[in-house]
């Protein structure tokens, strides 16, 4: 190395420096926990001016409920307050003052549920994570487009606490404090690049529908109990479904993830096993968890009315479901759908690809797979083309997505007739076959 080198090359092959980590600007708020406190946050939002930025903090992991244990707000002109909404019950006050003003969140359907649980809800919303979608972004987590756009370094260490603790360590509330400290300013460049890119009726038609956004029931949830695909017949899987509607039951009572209860492979062992007594299931390899022990006689008397039921009771491999069958079973129970649904699905992606978005956003799958499954009768273009736009809007999709789509599976359906049956092989004759 000579001296003349410059500070360019002497870094070049060095590991570049992270972007600066991110810091409070007014430094942090104590939460607000009275009605005195929340009176004067209300008060101090409807001085502010602009969009107000908004964030909630579940105990995911630790608590069944999907509450919010913290709520976070800034606005420009205003600054940011922490609220504990336990102590309130519902937060009309706050509701009024932000009423006509537009929310920023980022993935707004994981707090939306949990703030409609206390009153709030958007009369206007603008979704970072969606916007980033709906511009290509490869990754549309906070952290990493707060460092892509605004150049510096969110901390995430404190995203899978238990948010429920009272009281809630200082740097705890410091990362909440920042996940809306950055919100107005992403808002504003995402906002510019959706213009830029002439995204921006997109955006406000998603996210006009995200204000209606409730949580969809969860039907058969036991289905998703992992590892179940090791458990034989459809009695285990009665077993399974017990066991897991009993953990449920218990979960939901003390306010518990499940999962801290016994965990799903605790349920599979047992639910393979089928011991027939307490002893035996608390001898059982693999069965155990908090609640193994302390719950036991539950365990075993779900396991004995799955034992006891009758077999037309019991719950299939499959289940029952009012939409189309699972894709691979297309071309056996009707080959001119599975024809659509190749065409159709080559298309929408070859589209997505040239408008730079997720394919996914560009038309929801399963709303893809019902059109195509049981499509408008119609076979004239002209007619077939407003019925296919009619089902996708009952379906859900936006305007803009039926615009861009719905040519594409309409050419889908017609082509897929247009193609002709594939002629069955010809059988051989006996003497090649004697051959």
């Amino acid at each position: 190395m000579t001296t003349e080198e410059t500070p360019e090359e002497t870094t070049a092959d060095a590991t570049p420096k992270p972007p600066p980590l991110l810091t409070l600007r007014d430094g942090l708020t104590p939460v607000v926990d009275t009605e005195a406190g929340l009176a004067e946050v209300c008060e101090r939002i409807a001085a502010g001016s602009g969009p107000v930025a908004i964030d909630a903090e579940r105990a995911s992991g630790y608590r069944y409920s999907s509450r919010a244990y913290l709520i976070q707000l800034r606005r420009e002109g205003a600054g940011t307050f922490l609220v504990d909404p336990i102590p309130f019950g519902s937060l009309p006050g706050l509701q009024a003052v932000l009423d006509g003003t537009e929310w920023i969140l980022h993935a707004a359907t994981q707090d939306l549920p949990c703030l409609a649980e206390v009153g709030l809800y958007p009369s206007a919303l603008f979704d970072t994570e969606l916007a980033g979608r709906l511009l290509g972004y490869p990754r549309v987590g906070l952290a990493t487009l707060v460092e892509s756009l605004l150049g510096s370094r969110l901390a995430k260490e404190h995203s899978a606490v238990d948010w429920s603790t009272r009281p809630l360590p200082e740097p705890w509330l410091e990362y909440a404090a920042l996940d809306v400290e950055v919100l107005v300013e992403l808002r504003t460049l995402l906002g510019a690049e959706l213009v830029a890119a002439g995204k921006d009726e997109w955006a406000r038609q998603e996210f006009e529908n995200l204000r209606g956004f409730e949580q969809p029931a969860r039907v058969d949830a036991w289905r998703r109990t992992s590892g179940m695909h090791r458990v034989r017949g459809r009695r285990g899987l009665g077993a399974v479904r017990a066991l897991w509607e009993a953990r449920d039951e218990i979960a939901e009572q003390r306010d518990v993830t499940p999962g801290r209860i016994i965990p799903d492979s605790a349920i599979v062992v047992a639910a393979q096993a089928m011991p027939p007594d307490k002893a035996t299931l608390m001898a059982t390899k693999g069965f155990h968890g908090r609640g193994a022990e302390r719950y036991s006689n539950r365990w075993v008397e779900a396991l004995r009315e799955a034992a006891e039921m009758d077999e037309a009771d019991l719950p299939t491999r499959s289940p029952r479901g009012d939409g189309p069958p699972l894709p691979r079973a297309w071309a056996e129970k009707d080959p001119v759908a599975a024809r659509r649904l190749a065409l159709a699905r080559d298309a929408i992606s070859a589209l997505a690809e040239e408008l730079n978005l997720p394919v996914e956003n560009l038309l929801t799958p399963d709303y893809l797979r019902r059109t195509l499954w049981t499509p408008p009768a119609s076979r004239d273009g002209a007619t077939l083309a407003p019925a296919v736009a009619e089902q996708l809007a009952g379906l859900g999709a936006r305007q803009w997505q039926i615009e861009l789509a719905g040519p594409v599976l309409v050419e889908a359906i017609l082509a897929a007739e247009a193609e002709p049956e594939p002629e069955p092989e010809p059988e051989a004759d006996s003497e090649s076959e004697a051959d």
